[in-house]
């Protein structure tokens, strides 16, 4: 028994030995947990990942194939609910019982830095489509730009499977590290005098009628603009009126807990079963990441600059920095506006200008991940 143990650690030890691509995706995953526990890195996103992707990668454990060649564990988690495109719809139900739009509703014009938030997105497809990745998997990296993690593995899962991997990582890592990627860009463009400008807090009174309808009103809506999107606006929007109705408490609750909870637990898991080290460490997966990281810089520039454009239409009551919130990283983009704008000036109270541009910025990556989907369905390109 003794000599049966030492046998399977040193063929453990043998396969990593021979497996350096595998030792190298475990490394990772535990830079992932470090970066999570000690830097406090988005926790609930990157330790299912980094745990995912130790797991995956450990020699003779049978999580992914087993050696009667049947599925383990994690390729069946897989399967279950990243294939099926079952896990990111079900985020969104906890996503939406969890914004409040009122502050967009309050601010309607925020809207316009949300869709300025999906800028990179499609300059990122025309890079991409320039080294040879096809038109559906530039579309696939493309949407790394709305910085949406259920987004982005959405469009992946159903028409660029070989790079779900990759995509779904990087989305995922940067939608974790936006308090770094941010500022940098929000300070170049911006002056110290905008940066300081201080906007009224604007408590305005937003009728519980037309919180109820809101989210009625934009699932008509873009559903007949992008019907290929529904699926997550549709239920991005549910979990919203769950909110909102004011009648379904119990439902509102388990929406933003337990569902959101458990499917976020098992979604990192199943996301970090794809740094499958064989699989993962190619050539183009450093080209994904570089073209995510280009997309979620030109979605952050855009949104400043018509920020900029806002303030000198107004004569300097906008602050710039909410423009960088038009992203989808809900929320913790507007955290990084108010933080950045606190830096600028003590008596800048940001946070929700910000929230308002953040989730008009939530809406305009579904709509520009439908309105994607529906143009390469009707080209019949995928």
């Amino acid at each position: 028994m003794f000599e049966t143990a030492l046998r399977s650690l040193a063929d453990g030890f043998l396969t990593l030995w021979h497996s350096p691509q595998c030792a190298g995706m475990i490394a990772l995953g535990c830079v992932l947990i470090y970066l999570a526990v000690k830097k406090g890195f988005e926790p609930l996103l990157l330790i299912p990942i980094g745990f995912g992707a130790i797991l995956v990668n450990l020699p003779l454990t049978g999580l992914w194939i087993g050696e009667d060649k049947q599925p383990g564990l994690l390729k069946m988690l897989y399967d279950v609910g990243i294939t099926t495109e079952v896990f990111p719809c079900l985020i969104f139900i906890g996503i939406g019982a969890m914004i409040d739009f009122g502050p967009l509703l309050a601010r309607p014009l925020l809207l316009l830095l949300g869709a300025a938030g999906q800028f990179g997105i499609f300059l990122t497809v025309i890079l991409a489509l320039q080294v040879n990745f096809t038109r559906v998997q530039s579309c696939a990296i493309g949407i790394i730009g709305a910085c949406d993690g259920p987004t982005a593995i959405y469009v992946a899962s159903k028409y660029a499977k070989d790079l779900l991997g990759p995509i779904s990582v990087a989305a995922y890592s940067y939608m974790s590290m936006v308090a770094i990627l941010q500022p940098p860009i929000m300070r170049l463009l911006t002056t110290k005098k905008e940066r300081q400008t201080v906007m009224p807090s604007g408590n305005q009174k937003v009728s519980k009628t037309a919180k109820v309808l809101f989210p009625l009103v934009v699932t008509l809506v873009t559903c007949i603009i992008a019907p290929l999107g529904a699926p997550l606006i549709g239920l991005l929007m549910l979990g919203n009126f769950l909110r909102e109705c004011g009648v379904v408490g119990r439902l509102a609750q388990s929406a933003q807990n337990e569902i959101a909870n458990i499917v976020t637990l098992l979604l990192g898991i199943a996301i970090g079963s794809t740094m499958r080290g064989e699989e993962f460490l190619k050539p183009h997966t450093l080209l994904i990441f570089a073209f995510g990281l280009i997309a979620i810089s030109l979605d952050t520039v855009a949104g400043v600059l018509l920020g900029k454009l806002m303030y000198l239409l107004t004569r300097g009551k906008v602050n710039p920095l909410i423009g960088a919130a038009g992203i989808s990283a809900f929320p913790m983009s507007a955290r990084v506006v108010q933080r950045e704008g606190q830096k600028a000036n003590k008596k800048n109270y940001l946070l929700m200008h910000a929230t308002g541009a953040n989730s008009g910025g939530q809406i305009g990556s579904v709509v520009a991940a439908g309105v994607m989907l529906s143009v390469l369905h009707r080209l019949h390109i995928a």
